[in-house]
């Protein structure tokens, strides 16, 4: 008796641990996210969204105040439609910019938010027209090579 009295204290222990490593491997990968706050859906449009991915962070000087809902593509304009889910907590003129930014060189990608100056405040369904695109690094590099091989092709006639 008391040996299975031990044996089912043990079971719900380890149970217990496996559902919180669970817990941690989801939050770690930003495939859970806990957040019980009201919220308020603004949309962007940008040119190329690289990496970005839904429940990416949406990033004000380094604090979380929204998270992307959703991100589809535009077939009229051929630009990708961002929502976002902005906590209603914050506030933001309605003139405010968005960035695609990385995290660190090679990190997930989220969205930094530039407060602007603008009186009237974001409220659900407004569209944020200043968006800054992702820097994708395929182009950057080719376009570096391509200017170094543009440099190095013309001979220089000053001698």
């Amino acid at each position: 008796m008391q040996r299975s009295k031990n044996d089912v204290w043990v079971g719900i222990f380890v149970l217990i641990g496996a559902v919180a490593i669970l817990f941690l491997a989801l939050q770690s990968a930003n495939l859970l996210t806990l957040n019980f706050q009201k919220t308020y859906l603004v949309d962007a449009n940008f040119y190329n969204v690289g990496g970005l991915k839904p429940k990416a962070a949406v990033r004000s000087a380094g604090v979380v105040v929204g998270r992307v809902e959703n991100i589809t593509f535009d077939d009229k304009y051929f630009q990708a439609h961002v929502t976002l889910a902005m906590e209603s907590g914050y506030a933001f003129p309605k003139d405010s910019s968005l960035k695609i930014l990385t995290s660190g060189l090679l990190g997930e990608q989220y969205l930094g938010i530039e407060a602007g100056a603008d009186e009237k405040v974001l409220v659900a369904g407004d569209t944020i027209s200043s968006t800054q695109s992702a820097m994708v690094l395929e182009n950057l590099i080719s376009q570096f090579l391509y200017s170094k091989a543009a440099e190095g092709g013309t001979p220089n006639l000053s001698k």
